[in-house]
This record gives C-alpha cells, sequence and structure tokens, in this order.
C-alpha cells in the first residue's frame, strides 16, 4: 500500500478541523471513517462500530455529534468550495447545477420532515408522496480526466420546511448569494430545471442562470434605443412575440451546431434571440429554440441571462445539469445518505448535509490520485467499461482506509498473500 494514499484522505479531511472543537473534530475524524467503512445501514450505531471498535468514546457522544455538536454547516461548506474551486476552477467561469430531492426518512417525530412528491416514483397519472426531508442541493460541475458525463460535487445545501418558512426559490437564491460572496471576484453559471427559471430576475451578482423556459411564455422585444432629447417615460418593452412553442413553428433561420451533451457530441437545429422576459426579468434575456434534426424528439426552450453565450453553448450546458441527478443516487444508494438515525434540532438536516459532503469528498480524494492509483474493476459481464464509477471511487478509498486498520491491527504480522488481497477487495466492496 502506498502511504501517501493515507496521508492525502488525512489531509483533506484536516482542512476541516478548525470548524469543529478539538473534542468534536475527534468525533467528526472517527464518524467519517466509519460511515465509510460501515458495510450494513449507516445509522450512527453501524457507524460506531467500525469507527470505534475499541470504545475510545461512549456511544452517546456519536449520537449527539449530529443534533448538540457545536458545529456550523455553513462553514464546512464554504472551505469545501474553495478548495474545490481552487482545484477545478483556477480561473475561468464556474459551472454549478442546482435542483431539489427528497431524502426519505422513517418515524413521525423527525425535524424538518413532511409529506413532499416523489419525483422519482411519480408518473403523468399518478403522484406518490413520500415522508421525509426537501433539500435543496447546488452542486459543483467537474468534467473527469477520463472524459464523459461531468460529475456534480456538492457545495451547498439547504433544508426546506412547509411551514412558514422561505420557499424552494428563495432558498435557492439565498445559497447563490453565498456562494458568490464566498468569491466576490468569480462569475458563475447555474443550470437548473424549468421551476427555478424565475431566478433570472434575482439579480445575484456575478451569477447567470441557463433553465428552461415555459413553452406559452410571454415574451417582448427588447425595448428600443430611445433618441436623445426625447421627452416622455421610456419605454420599458418592446413589441409582444409569440411565445416559443408558437415561434419554433415558424422559425426558418435554424442554425446547425453540434453540441456536448453529458460527454457526447450532437448535432442540433438552434434559433436564437435576445428577448425580455418582462414578468421575470426587466433584462434581456437570451432565449434559444433547440430542436432534433431527426425529428425525433420533441424541441427544447432555453433562457440564458448570459446574452453573450451561443446557442450550442446554452444546450451543452444545460445537458450537463443531469449530472446533479447521479449524485442525488450515489448518495442515497452507495452513501446511505437517508439512514443515519437522527431525529431531533438541527441532527437530520445536518446528517443529510455531511452525506453530500462526504460524496465530495470522495471524488476529490479519487481525483488528486495519480492516473496509476485510479485503478477499478472490469467484470466479466461488463468488459467494455472504460470509465470509473462512484463505486469505484469508493471501494479505492475503502481498501486504503481497510488497509492501513488491519496494518495497524497486527503490524508486520500481516500477512500479504491473496488470501489477504482477497479479505481487502471483498471489504472494499461491501457495503
Amino acid at each position: 500500500m502506498d502511504a501517501t494514499l493515507i496521508s492525502a484522505w488525512d489531509a483533506l479531511v484536516n482542512i476541516f478541523l478548525p470548524v469543529f472543537t478539538q473534542p468534536g473534530g475527534r468525533v467528526f475524524t472517527r464518524l467519517l471513517t466509519g460511515w465509510i467503512l460501515c458495510t450494513g445501514r449507516r445509522t450512527v450505531t453501524g457507524m460506531i462500530r467500525r469507527a470505534d471498535p475499541e470504545g475510545w468514546r461512549a456511544h452517546d457522544a456519536y449520537h449527539r455529534f449530529f443534533p448538540d455538536g457545536a458545529w456550523v454547516i455553513a462553514e464546512l461548506w464554504r472551505r469545501l468550495t474553495l478548495l474545490l474551486v481552487q482545484r477545478f476552477y483556477p480561473s475561468e467561469t464556474i459551472l454549478l447545477d442546482l435542483d431539489d430531492t427528497v431524502f426519505r426518512h422513517t418515524g413521525r417525530k423527525v425535524q424538518g420532515a413532511g409529506w413532499w412528491r416523489d419525483a422519482v416514483r411519480s408518473t403523468g397519472t399518478r403522484i406518490v408522496h413520500v415522508w421525509g426531508l426537501n433539500i435543496v442541493v447546488l452542486t459543483l460541475r467537474v468534467d473527469p480526466p477520463w472524459g464523459g458525463e461531468p460529475l456534480g460535487l456538492p457545495v451547498n445545501m439547504r433544508l426546506h420546511r412547509k411551514k412558514k418558512g422561505p420557499t424552494l426559490i428563495e432558498l435557492a437564491a439565498a445559497m447563490l448569494r453565498e456562494v458568490a460572496d464566498w468569491l466576490p471576484q468569480r462569475r458563475f453559471q447555474t443550470c437548473a430545471d424549468g421551476f427555478y427559471a424565475s431566478l433570472a430576475g434575482a439579480g445575484i451578482p456575478g451569477v447567470h442562470l441557463i433553465s428552461r423556459i415555459r413553452r406559452d411564455a410571454l415574451l417582448y422585444d427588447p425595448p428600443p434605443l430611445r433618441p436623445k432629447k426625447t421627452r416622455g417615460r421610456p419605454q420599458k418593452r418592446g413589441r409582444k412575440l409569440a411565445s416559443p412553442e408558437r415561434m419554433a413553428a415558424h422559425v426558418q433561420q435554424w442554425r446547425k451546431v453540434i453540441t456536448c451533451e453529458r460527454g457526447r457530441e450532437r448535432t442540433r437545429l438552434v434559433y436564437v434571440r435576445p428577448v425580455l422576459w418582462y414578468h421575470v426579468s426587466k433584462e434581456p434575456v437570451l432565449l434559444v429554440l433547440s430542436r432534433d434534426p431527426t425529428g425525433k424528439e420533441k424541441d427544447d426552450y432555453f433562457v440564458s441571462t448570459d446574452t453573450t453565450l451561443t446557442g450550442a453553448q446554452v444546450v451543452s450546458a444545460f445537458a450537463g445539469r443531469w449530472c446533479i441527478e447521479d449524485t442525488f443516487k450515489n448518495t442515497k444508494q452507495l452513501l446511505g445518505g437517508q439512514q443515519p438515525q437522527t431525529w431531533k434540532g438541527a441532527g437530520p438536516e445536518r446528517a443529510a448535509a455531511l452525506s453530500l459532503w462526504l460524496y465530495s469528498m470522495v471524488w476529490l480524494w479519487y481525483l488528486q490520485q495519480k492516473n496509476r492509483q485510479r485503478t477499478f474493476w472490469v467484470w466479466p459481464w461488463y468488459p467494455h467499461k472504460a470509465t470509473p464509477s462512484f463505486a469505484d471511487a469508493l471501494s479505492s478509498l475503502r481498501r486504503t482506509l481497510w488497509q492501513e486498520k488491519i496494518k495497524s491491527m497486527f503490524g508486520k504480522r500481516a500477512v500479504h498473500d491473496k488470501k489477504y488481497e482477497f479479505l481487502i477487495e471483498a471489504l472494499s466492496s461491501a457495503a
């Protein structure tokens, strides 16, 4: 085992220790190890068996860490954001993705939980509701060195409460302002689905939005230039335009472009023009109509507050938004983000935030390894696999942590043979 692999993980975790008290920092580091190495459900009790098998602290210290610990979620996110931006966006425009999801929970008295529509299981004719936490998440889009679909690394999160709390739109705007305040000299490009299109009028300095626009949106031409020394109130909007759907039906000047959608090149027909979406934003926005040349897919309608972009850039950027859906799936299924059994106070929100934070940390650790160390298994039933997944990154980290644990327990007596390698591989794949 290369000792630099373990030291790289320790070095990453140590960056965040000032967020905690000294005893809290020790609980934090051990709990992270237990979370990663846990081979069953990620309940706090399940993590303790891997985090502290010697009983260094009483079990209630770990249970109190989420609801009563003296630490602030926002500071964890701030340090993580600065670290990721320094690593992946040293100078260029920072790409973000925004969406909300439900972390399902059991128990009638989970703080902040409610009944929410399950977007995964609901259909056009049947709506499924689940009990849990509704959270809105902001992720940093990162292109991996092996190409293909980008990665979505969480950098901020808010809990949406049903009763007398901010709406999802207000929470999303607050997160964007917070991240912009952390990096006041940088420019951001945020992609979100059509639900968040009204953020186009939020006017957050340094933050541009790309989203879907309603097919029946009420649009106008931008106001004409006003001649000098003209009396009267300036005109606020130009002539009324057709809705995006009707406009697409009559467009003749389609332009063929090559887009990059989720790592693959595609041919699209686009039509671009500046418009005024007056009821959302008083500033002109860029309307982009996208059409499949083969006619198999329905037309798409996009809006961008950055009017300097091309149609191909807007379509490509929005397609990359899908990586946040993979983030939600992997955090829930592979990291057990919904499983910590903490119900009171800030516990449920903190546990959800820490699972998303850990997702970013695992990918960051994996991406910092050298090419020869970013190994992954290619199974006989999947011979064409050419790129690693999050499961591979997590297994790689588990493998190094287990090797270090076994080495610390047995020292030079550890037998480094085929049986030992089989044991390590079985432990790294267990979840």
